[in-house]
């Protein structure tokens, strides 16, 4: 999935960026599209974070930690920030953020209630293109919430399509464009269009300002913003220094303060007569003395008229930039745009495989741009915000009940990728990982600093673990940074730059976390883990963050093999780093010898009723071990025990035995314990593979072939659109458990889930998810790799067709890619029924990366804009677009989903 790069002039400016230290990435696109209801904004006494600091609030209130708007802009450390304000003529307020409904709203949860698109964008963002879809009548605000609040779990949520507020195609199509002349030169386009027959007029307020960093005590230093001509504000901050945005045709500037309307919010008076919502007050109420007359502040915007005929379209053109006075502003205007279009398109046709039709070079572009615009600059200092909540541990008499106490130390000021920016607009660890798989095909340099940085000492905990999310740093993602070091490293040197130093770096962060899981997460110290949700919402019969009804504990198949995976990635990254410094090949061994125990834990030879392995059924489960010493699988088959498989990992022939002591380690425990290798070993031959290959797996060949037939059943878990989470099995046949009179009970649900055990949206009880999809086809390539061609499956099982491990993982890919491309009927599945998406010109081209995907259908369901893992439709787009089956057999680099030699 490496191509092979030539030099482009995208490529010239990221190398600039690395090397020569240009700031090509200084300017991006890092505002959040909402941070109101978020952690950091959240100053209440019980934590209702949403409830605290609603949408309603946004537009009068100043933000602590962030800022938001519609298609923004901002420097890297979002001192200074540019984004859209529009009003319709119609609307109650300004449109200057993304409206949603919050968790308690939804009948699925939290959710975006907006049509927008991240149409385009170059990795260095010298050239960006953003779509608004604005309705032209009233937009529902009332109505959304209130149908929502009505539903049921068992019925679709209400969007804003269903409304009927875009009917008759009464809407503006407002595309924002970004185009740098320069690393601080930055040209920006507006385009309204007018998609309706009649004409329509549209007041739109381009609007510049800063994030207040004043008003809390810790800035003593204001920055301003004032006219400096006609049509011109000049921004001055002490860090920044001096920006001018030139505001062509533009007949009125309007300016106020970026500061807290108190006597609207609280019935207090305000600091200033002039407050951040003054712009809504002076538009829409009509209200002149809302704005500052003598034209300074730090909040301001130009105001336009645009009054479109029906089909027609009107532009706007701007101008931000550290250049002063200069004449000609925006005599290369045009050119400039047509330059760093031309350069995006070069830059994605060079990195696209050639064997994808316009049609996948559509979805490959767009999911990239999609986790190009996702960036945010994330400001979040923990000692000061306990402080503030008056609940830093060390504070004698402190408050104990705010979350996140136990991270006082965090420090975070970067630039991250964000899952979504507005239903997820902090990051998560493990969708992090995932994000860099993605982010390495445009950008490789950014995706090894992303991964890196959460094994900072400002992010990772004292003890090791890293932070998962602000609405509960200690809860427990899955450990797959490892395997996305792996990845990165293996995809550099497929590029050309291989880096140990990245390699160590890495390495040397997830030793400190490799000892917080063994510590905390294995409580009976017999390498069985139980480290809460993992990842897998929803999926089981009881929240397994809780305490359980029955009392005892849980232990988890899917725990137990993500650390069995975290040991094997470990070892390779060890091997790899021997090659350096021979110290390392005691460390290795350290993760031959944890991996065994765990694969041991989970099966032991024999029957056994306290194993994961059920022989009967050949499958594994979730054993909950009663408080009486009894002991009980879970028998629910579902993704916790298709993870056994991910852990595969093969080794090339002289990886291991050109290192003499790791060898005679190896031996030494091979003749102390041999009965650990009978159900590890991938044949009862040995470990001898393809090209003389070794391979680790949980699973031996018979237990192999089992679970493969599970996975690979149109009937359990092989959907038309990709492996689903939990098997169709269980919907004619639903998991029931009786505990004290209760029945807990699991089915098959291949939309939304039909519980609230975690809040949200979230659904693992049927839906197709892309990242372990992802893990699931790498576990493949490796088999394949190991065993050749001589083991076969039959695909679909029953089917009678008998395939390679690298057709399986082929057909796999084949159906994962098919939700987004258009089918034989022009139809693309991951708009399922809604018909303004599959048949209007103007919509049907643009995609949306859901969070995850109907298990029979393949409609997107969830966050719509979930592009940091669903994202991973790029690379898997990408895989077989290079590789064929022999490259994987017969390479030395054949592991081809962490970096193969391009064609």
């Amino acid at each position: 999935m490496c191509p092979v790069m030539a030099d482009g002039v995208e490529e010239g400016r990221l190398h600039d960026a690395r090397v020569a230290q240009v700031p090509w990435k200084k300017w991006g696109p890092y505002l959040s599209e909402r941070q109101w209801g978020t952690v950091r904004e959240d100053y209440s006494q019980n934590g209702d974070a949403w409830g605290y600091f609603t949408h309603d609030h946004s537009r009068s209130r100043a933000y602590r930690w962030g800022e938001d708007g519609l298609g923004g802009f901002c420097d890297d450390q979002q001192r200074l920030c540019f984004a859209l304000a529009l009003w319709n003529e119609c609307d109650p307020i300004l449109k200057e953020r993304l409206f949603g409904l919050t968790n308690s709203e939804g009948n699925h949860g939290e959710d975006v209630k907006e049509y927008y698109f991240y149409v385009d964008s170059t990795p260095t963002h010298s050239y960006m293109k953003y779509l608004y879809k604005y309705p032209q009548r009233e937009y529902p605000y009332r109505s959304l919430v209130e149908t929502n609040r009505k539903r049921s779990r068992d019925e679709l949520e209400y969007e804003l399509l269903d409304t009927g507020v875009f009917d008759d195609d009464r809407y503006f199509d407002v595309f924002v464009e970004y185009a740098k002349a320069g690393p601080e030169d930055i040209f920006v386009r507006i385009s309204v269009h007018n998609r309706a027959r009649d004409r329509a007029r549209l007041r739109v307020l381009p609007t510049l300002w800063f994030r207040n960093t004043w008003s809390w005590g810790h800035d003593d230093c204001r920055p301003s913003l004032c006219e400096a001509g006609q049509g011109v504000i000049r921004a001055t901050h002490h860090e920044l220094g001096d920006y001018w945005l030139y505001c062509e045709g533009v007949t009125e500037l309007l300016f106020t303060e970026n500061e807290s309307n108190a006597e609207r919010l609280w019935n207090q008076p305000n600091v200033s007569p002039y407050v951040k919502d003054a712009f809504h007050d002076y538009v829409i109420a009509g209200r002149r003395e809302a704005v500052n007359p003598a034209r300074t502040g730090t909040k301001a915007a130009a105001h336009y008229v645009c009054d479109v005929a029906g089909g027609g379209s009107a532009t706007i053109k701007l101008r931000l930039t550290a250049v002063k006075g200069d004449r000609d502003t925006f005599d290369r205007f045009e050119n400039t745009f047509m330059e760093r279009v031309a350069d995006a398109d070069e830059f994605y046709e060079r990195i696209a495989p050639k064997s994808l039709t316009e049609d996948g070079r559509r979805v490959h572009r767009q999911a990239l741009a999609g986790m190009l615009w996702s960036k945010q600059y994330y400001y979040f200092d923990l000692e000061m915000w306990l402080r503030e909540h008056g609940s830093h541990p060390l504070l004698e008499g402190g408050r104990r009940d705010v979350r996140n106490t136990a991270w006082f130390h965090m420090l975070n000021a970067d630039v991250i990728s964000m899952p979504d920016k507005w239903e997820y607009p902090w990051y998560a660890a493990w969708d992090l990982a995932f994000h860099t798989i993605s982010l390495a095909l445009v950008d490789f340099t950014f995706a090894q600093d992303q991964l890196l940085l959460m094994l900072r000492t400002l992010y990772v905990h004292p003890s090791g673990q890293i932070p998962a999310y602000e609405w509960n740093f200690s809860d427990v993602n899955p450990p797959v940074h490892a395997a996305a070091t792996l990845w990165l490293y293996k995809y550099g040197k497929a590029l050309g730059r291989p880096d140990p130093r990245f390699l160590e770096r890495s390495f040397q962060g997830l030793l400190l976390n490799f000892n917080w899981w063994v510590n905390r997460k294995d409580p009976s110290g017999r390498n069985v883990f139980a480290g809460g949700f993992l990842g897998l919402d929803n999926i089981g019969v009881f929240d397994r963050s809780a305490q359980l009804p029955t009392g005892g504990t849980l232990e988890q198949a899917d725990g137990t093999a993500w650390m069995a995976f975290y040991c094997q990635c470990m070892l390779e990254i060890a091997i790899i780093l021997t090659e350096y410094d021979p110290m390392y090949e005691e460390i290795a061994f350290r993760f031959v010898q944890h991996f065994m125990w765990i694969a041991y834990a989970m099966d032991r030879r024999g029957e056994h009723p306290d194993a994961m392995w059920d022989e009967q059924d050949g499958f594994f489960y979730d054993l909950m071990r009663l408080p009486d010493g009894r002991t009980m699988r879970l028998k629910i088959r579902s993704m916790v025990g298709l993870l056994p498989l991910c852990a595969s990992t093969v080794f090339e022939a002289d990886s291991v035995t050109r290192h003499p002591k790791l060898m005679e380690l190896i031996d030494q425990f091979r003749k102390r314990y041999p009965e650990l290798l009978a159900h590890v070993a991938p044949t009862d031959a040995g470990f001898i593979g393809h090209r003389q290959r070794r391979l680790l797996s949980i699973l031996n060949m018979r237990k192999l072939e089992r679970v493969l037939g599970y996975l690979l059943d149109e009937n359990e878990f092989l959907g038309p659109y990709g492996i689903r989470s939990l098997s169709r099995y269980h919907l004619e046949h639903p998991y029931v458990l009786n505990i004290g009179g209760l029945d807990y009970r699991v089915q098959y649900l291949p939309a939304e889930s039909n519980t609230g055990m975690f809040g949200g949206n979230s659904n693992w009880r049927g839906p197709v998810w892309m990242p372990v999809n992802l893990l699931i086809i790498r576990a493949l390539m490796n088999l394949y790799g190991f065993f050749g061609d001589e083991f076969k499956v039959q695909c679909p099982t029953g089917s009678g067709r008998h395939m390679t491990l690298f057709e399986a993982a082929q057909e796999i890919v084949r159906r994962l890619t098919g939700t987004f491309l258009r089918d034989a009927n022009g139809r693309r599945p991951v708009y399922g029924g809604t018909a303004k998406f599959q048949d209007d010109p103007h919509w049907r081209d643009l995609l949306l990366f859901y969070e995850y995907f109907h298990g029979d259908n393949g409609a997107g369901l969830g966050a719509s804009h979930q592009t940091g893992w669903t994202g991973l439709i790029a690379p898997l787009l990408d895989l077989f677009g290079r590789v064929d089956a022999q490259t994987v057999l017969e390479s030395d680099r054949w592991r081809v989903m962490a970096g193969a030699v391009g064609k």
